[in-house]
């Protein structure tokens, strides 16, 4: 029972204004942190379990209570001063003030409450969670991708009354990232401790030619504009740099490319250049038609031994050092052997696929998105691997019993699916299931980012026949809320049925730390 530090109001529910103490028991899933207030739950933007904290509440729905911390009465132990300037206002890194082994204990805490259901039915183990050194990766500086946003409307950190903050910067001009909740405006990055080292300077050089040259950023409301996004890439491995510059194609468009050309020469480390233009309303980072200023077009990185071309619209793992890590998972859970075939499902430019290749006789990628897949064939044969085969279209058709057919496939013996966050097709799901019931495919591995949906995806496969065996949570992003998991099933068929003995041919090459209960940090 959470100790009630003030009391309740009397005769009536909490409402906006009341200020009360609470202590902070954990981290949420989305970001931010989470206490008790009585019978309330309290939503903060920040906090580290541990503290002490006067609040103020801002909100009440229901059972929730969302509050300001207006002092911080009593500090954690397991706190830290964040890194970053931004810190208060991003919320991009919104545990960056908490040790990094109370992050990793509270991802597990959180991923075994959104669990529970499923593990009170069938009863599997939840390794710890791997991450950092562990994984080889850096806790800052790690991502080789960023996307920065073009606003007319700069979020005002210090909510500063002149027109022309202390860093003498306009309020109509911002290139970094939205500020939390606010879509219409922009937060001015000067520096993000997670990005890599040399796209910094990039960052700067691009917000100042924009601003010399009068280049105007897209207003978020009004839909005019020319400055719309400025994506970095880097091959870790190659040290190569991408720019993907998207704009719109209205007044000043003529101008990008001295724009381009001046960036490239303040920016030496610059490899190649990409400007996309795009029209449509909706705010995302990819133009519609695409041209190549400055170099190839791509850039190349280097994972598991592999080289891969990495261009403006690739999806590829924005954290190289710890996604090597999360593939080995994969693939000790994939237990692939020289005989068996691999089907690759959501197989994006061929990552997983390749890296498996040499371990299977054959294995198949199928995935929607064509470009990914010409990417996909393009890195087999500059690797030089040839049993591996990409195929463009829907999977319900392409690794149907009739497409696979049609492709001269052959059965799979292993599935590996690797959804995007939304999870999987129900379609999917069904199909996993019938594949598997004619006997194909019986060994699953599913790779998430999101294991809410992984959650519901899972429950579903289990209702189907299929046996969760364990999970091995990977955390490719520290500092934030977002957790990768690999789950291990088999199909049993009956839902209650034991798992088999071949089945435990790979796992964590030491548990102690399976414990499913929540830690107490």
């Amino acid at each position: 029972m959470t100790e009630l530090l003030t009391p309740m109001p009397v005769g009536r529910k909490p409402r906006r204004d009341d200020i009360f103490e609470c202590r902070v028991t954990g981290l949420r899933r989305r970001g931010g942190a989470s206490a008790r207030w009585g019978e309330f739950d309290v939503e903060l933007r920040s906090g580290v379990p541990g503290e002490l904290l006067r609040c103020q509440v801002t909100k009440r729905r229901g059972g929730l209570v969302r509050a300001r911390i207006l002092e911080l009465l009593e500090p954690s132990p397991r706190a830290l001063a964040p890194a970053c300037v931004h810190f208060a206002d991003c919320g991009g890194c919104s545990f960056q003030d908490s040790a990094y082994d109370l992050q990793l204990e509270q991802l597990h805490a959180r991923l075994v409450d959104l669990f529970r259901p499923l593990l009170a039915k069938h009863d599997f183990p939840v390794a710890a969670v791997l991450g950092g050194e562990a994984l080889g990766s850096p806790l800052f500086g790690y991502r080789n991708k960023m996307d920065y946003t073009f606003g007319a409307k700069r979020w005002i950190e210090a909510e500063l009354e002149s027109e022309v903050g202390t860093e003498g910067r306009p309020r109509d001009f911002a290139l970094g990232l939205h500020a939390p909740g606010r879509h219409d405006k922009v937060l001015d990055v000067t520096t993000c401790h997670i990005s890599f080292e040399s796209g910094r300077p990039i960052l700067s050089a691009a917000r100042e030619l924009g601003l010399e040259l009068g280049l105007a950023p897209w207003d978020l409301v009004g839909h005019t504009g020319l400055l719309r996004h400025l994506v970095l890439r880097e091959g870790v491995r190659t040290g190569e740099v991408l720019v993907y510059l998207v704009t719109s194609s209205q007044e000043g468009v003529e101008r990008i490319p001295e724009y381009a050309a001046q960036l490239v020469e303040r920016c030496p480390q610059i490899t190649t250049l990409v400007h996309g233009v795009r029209d449509a309303i909706s705010s995302v980072a990819e133009g519609e038609s695409d041209v190549v200023l400055h170099g190839q077009g791509h850039i190349r990185e280097v994972l598991g031994g592999v080289t891969f071309e990495v261009s403006a619209r690739s999806f590829f793992q924005t954290n190289t050092n710890a996604a090597e890590g999360l593939f080995k998972v994969v693939a000790e859970e994939a237990c692939v052997t020289q005989d068996e075939v691999v089907f690759d499902l959501y197989c994006g430019a061929g990552s997983i696929a390749l890296l498996v290749a040499g371990s299977a006789r054959e294995v198949w990628g199928f995935e929607r998105v064509e470009p990914a897949v010409e990417d996909a064939r393009r890195n087999a044969t500059a690797a030089g691997i040839t049993n591996a085969h990409f195929v463009a279209g829907d999977v319900l058709e392409t690794a149907s019993a009739e497409g696979l057919a049609k492709l001269g496939a052959p059965d799979a013996d292993v599935v590996i699916v690797d959804p995007p966050r939304a999870g999987l097709h129900p379609g999917v799901v069904a199909f996993l299931i019938e594949r598997a019931q004619a006997g194909s495919g019986q060994r699953l591995v599913y790779v998430s980012c999101n294991p809410k949906a992984a959650a519901t995806d899972l429950e579903a496969l289990v209702a189907g026949g299929y046996r969760v065996l364990r999970a091995r949570p990977v955390d490719l992003f520290p500092h934030t809320p977002h957790l990768e998991c690999v789950f291990t099933c088999e199909y049993v068929g009956v839902p209650d049925a034991p798992a088999s003995a071949d089945a435990e041919c790979a796992g964590p090459d030491s548990d102690p730390d399976t414990d499913k209960e929540p830690s107490d940090g």
